[in-house]
């Protein structure tokens, strides 16, 4: 990429470009901003804009005072018109707008607008630096790790502005659905050479499946072909009669150009240990308040959190994600309302800069086989390796590493021993999407309780059951994962109890006035769903079929417990459960109307 950017020169080779290419170049970081308020510092990008509007306000006045008779003047007036057909075509009376909508997009404030950049964070100087880039529209857009230093509002609000993007182009991510919805192509290097793939990441990952199955076919019709050669020439090489066909066979056999199937990247698959089982009810929040100072994050929150449920924590940055997640850990007091551990509840906190805790004189390879005495050192630097730590990495101090590769070790220290109730601030930061894959699978198999934060959309579709949104003071609670959350925050739940009831035959409310609304004569359009949303909601399905035959047969256990009278406490406890569990059961069955409901009415 930094060869694309001008940055880097090839050892060897040539690059060619077409006349007139402009290239914009976005690092992962580094970039710092000086001097100038947000808004101004946007507006910068615009300087030749502003320079030609100069001219034309300076030509204006010219105008004014020429003879419109004169020769000067009609050349004053086609300077002009020339200018103004330029700025016009380039946007030039809606910069301002322009410059508010990006800046929107990317999670500024209209108050933030007027503040310097000296104020904000690392995170936010590459968000302004991203902004500038997106404004300036080179020929050449040229993003690494674009994603990095956004929330999912900002992330979601990136992938429809690319998708529009007018010109070319490349960006790397580790960031799957990102790539899903934003590229065309894929260009992966490795193995010292680079393979072009047609399509998304999705594309890419069958594509690449196939190719190396012909690859690995040909070869083995080529082993073969070479063998059988082989064997005639050793036969035959002394027999005079054969002498003919013996040399024909040699040249053919010197002619092949040898397949070599290139070295596969391993693919590590490690068990982690499974923590001690805790009671059904993990944690439990009732009239919660969280304030500093003034300044309320959030009011009146009650919900309660049972075993095996994973919690996706989404909102704004600054809407409160981390101080709900220090809350549960015990880090931060609560301000009003009470907050409750359950039975057995052990839990364990991975905050963003939780490589602080870490031995900083110790190496990695022996402070992980002090953890996992039981593991051999060939497991060991398996792991490691798949949060990024190969060769002589693992023989480092963990002083010597970078704020991410202690996150990563810390990250991989902690599901080495999980406790029952994990709180995970940020836990993808830093990984690769290898290393992603491997502690997704490692969580989805866990069987305690996780409460997370995470901006990886694909991540989060595939681990949370159950989304928190924190945002205006409130925590509002939404079954199944990120897709659904979306989905119900878009009106789809309320857009199909709407086409049920209409299917039923009852006509909803009526909106304005007493008149109910007027019957439609044509039958409604069936609405494509995309195929990505139709999969992860068919997989939903399958999940709340199983979990309404489990909710099934715990409601026939505890029916069948009520039968026999042991005390009237263990009665009543019987009886609160099995309330619960109809409960439980109702609002699946809900969830599996609306979701069956929404595969059948969509194309």
């Amino acid at each position: 990429m930094k060869i694309l950017a001008g940055f880097e020169s090839l050892d060897y080779g040539t690059i060619s470009r077409a006349k007139g290419i402009s290239a914009g170049y976005l690092p992962q970081d580094g970039l710092t901003l000086t001097g100038r308020s947000i808004f101004a510092e946007c507006m910068s990008v615009f300087d030749d804009l502003h320079s030609i509007e100069k001219e034309m306000e300076s030509l204006t006045r010219s105008m004014s005072e020429l003879d419109h008779t004169g020769a000067e003047y009609a050349d004053v007036a086609d300077r002009y018109q020339k200018l103004e057909h330029e700025f016009r075509a380039r946007d030039g009376y809606t910069l301002e707008a322009e410059v508010g909508k990006v800046l929107t997009g990317l999670g500024f404030h209209r108050d933030d607008w007027t503040r310097l950049t000296d104020e904000f964070s690392g995170g936010w100087q590459m968000r302004i630096a991203l902004a500038k880039l997106l404004l300036q529209k080179p020929n050449l857009l040229l993003l690494d790790e674009p994603t990095n230093h956004l929330d999912l509002e900002a992330r979601n609000w990136l992938e429809e502005y690319l998708t529009s993007y007018p010109n070319a182009f490349v960006l790397i991510s580790h960031d799957r659905y990102f790539l899903d919805v934003t590229v065309k192509r894929i260009v992966e290097i490795w193995n010292k050479q680079v393979h072009t793939y047609v399509g998304n990441y999705d594309q890419y990952l069958a594509a690449k499946t196939m190719r190396k199955e012909q690859l690995e076919a040909a070869y083995k019709t080529q082993r073969e072909r070479i063998e059988q050669l082989e064997v005639f020439i050793n036969r035959f090489r002394y027999t005079a009669t054969k002498a003919k066909q013996v040399q024909s066979r040699i040249k053919e056999l010197e002619k092949v150009e040898r397949i070599e199937i290139p070295d596969e990247e391993k693919t590590v698959h490690f068990s982690f240990p499974q923590p001690k089982p805790s009671g059904r009810i993990v944690a439990e929040f009732a009239g919660v308040a969280k304030s500093y100072g003034d300044h309320q994050v959030f009011a009146n929150v009650n919900f309660m959190i049972e075993r095996g449920e994973r919690v996706a924590l989404v909102g704004v940055n600054g809407a409160g994600k981390s101080t709900l997640i220090k809350l549960f850990a015990g880090q931060e007091p609560l301000t009003a309302g009470e907050f409750k551990l359950g039975h057995n509840v052990e839990p364990d906190y991975f905050a963003q800069d939780q490589y602080k805790e870490l031995d900083q004189e110790a190496r990695i390879l022996d402070d992980l086989g002090e953890l996992a005495p039981a593991s051999t050192q060939t497991q060991l630097r398996s792991l490691l390796g798949c949060f990024l730590f190969s060769g002589d990495d693992v023989f480092k101090r963990i002083g010597v590493l970078s704020g991410g590769e202690r996150n990563r070790y810390a990250l991989l220290k902690m599901l080495l021993h999980p406790a029952n109730f994990l709180l995970l601030d940020e836990p993808t930061n830093h990984l690769d999407l290898r290393a992603k894959d491997v502690l997704l699978e490692a969580l989805m198999k866990y069987t305690g309780t996780v409460v997370f934060v995470s901006h990886d959309r694909y991540f989060i579709d595939n681990l949370a059951t159950r989304v928190f949104e924190i945002g205006d003071g409130k925590v509002e609670i939404y079954p199944g994962n990120y897709e659904d959350y979306l989905w119900r925050k878009q009106g789809g739940a309320a857009e199909l109890q709407a086409q049920s009831a209409k299917t039923a035959g009852v006509l909803p409310p009526p909106t304005n006035g007493d008149q109910p609304p007027a019957a439609e004569s044509a039958e409604p359009k069936s609405k494509r769903l995309n195929p990505i949303k139709r999969k992860q909601m068919e997989d939903r399905l399958h999940e709340v079929e199983k979990e309404i035959a489990r909710a099934e047969a715990a409601i026939a256990r505890c029916e069948t417990q009520l039968q026999s009278f042991v005390s009237a406490e263990e009665t009543q406890c019987q009886s609160q459960e099995l309330a619960r569990q109809k409960t439980d059961l109702q609002g699946l069955m809900k969830d599996w109307e609306e979701l069956s409901g929404t595969l059948e009415t969509t194309g």
